[in-house]
């Protein structure tokens, strides 16, 4: 589990082709890996993935080719990724709930300076349209976000300075595809409403 919030950003230096998806090597620097054991999680891009090797400031992942299928931003060597070691119990929930299980890919529509902020602009898949709520929170590459408009499919997110500097989303431009991960919350409530009914068939 982890909350969206961003300790580092890291880079892609190696994505090697194997049987069934990548095996990627990502350098850091902040993140600090001093706690960090095999078997650990760290979410890259919003994707939760399982350590499987540490050298020095640089981890190594296991990325299955379902998990490509269905995210962006780690198949390349020299990408810049988002990085968030997993919670523990003692640690601030500065952001809200992020399981690190990417729901889907959404298109920047558009991403505009506003002067003291920023405004970006995403179109979800349509299946996850209803999950996304006026002031409720979502992720978008890791980052744990509040959303300030929904129309339709369409949402908006104000960006300020901090959040753009301490993350990869300035690198955003419309057209540019991210990893989006809704609510936990939103999930379960959708899954209760509807439960009695398919259950009856």
């Amino acid at each position: 589990m982890f909350s969206g919030i961003i300790a580092d950003v890291g880079v892609i230096t190696r994505a090697e082709d194997r049987e069934g998806g990548l095996r990627l090597s990502v350098k850091t620097g902040a993140l600090g890996l001093d706690d960090v054991q095999l078997g650990d999680s760290i979410a890259v891009n919003g994707v939760c993935l399982t350590v499987v090797k540490i050298d020095g400031s640089e981890f190594t992942v296991d990325v299955s080719r379902e998990t490509l299928n269905c995210t962006v931003g780690l198949e390349y060597q020299g990408n810049h990724v988002n990085l968030e070691k997993a919670l523990r119990l003692s640690d601030r929930l500065g952001g809200h709930l992020v399981s690190g299980h990417v729901d889907g890919v959404g298109e920047v529509l558009s991403f505009d300076d506003l002067g003291e902020s920023w405004r970006l602009v995403v179109q979800a898949p349509y299946q996850l349209a209803k999950f996304i709520a006026f002031k409720g929170s979502v992720t978008v590459n890791g980052v744990s976000l509040t959303v300030n408009r929904v129309a339709g499919a369409e949402f908006d997110i104000n960006l300020i300075p901090h959040t753009l500097a301490a993350t990869t989303l300035h690198e955003l431009k419309a057209g540019s595809n991210v990893n989006l991960e809704i609510d936990l919350i939103a999930r379960y409530v959708e899954r209760m409403m509807h439960a009695d009914s398919e259950l009856a068939l």
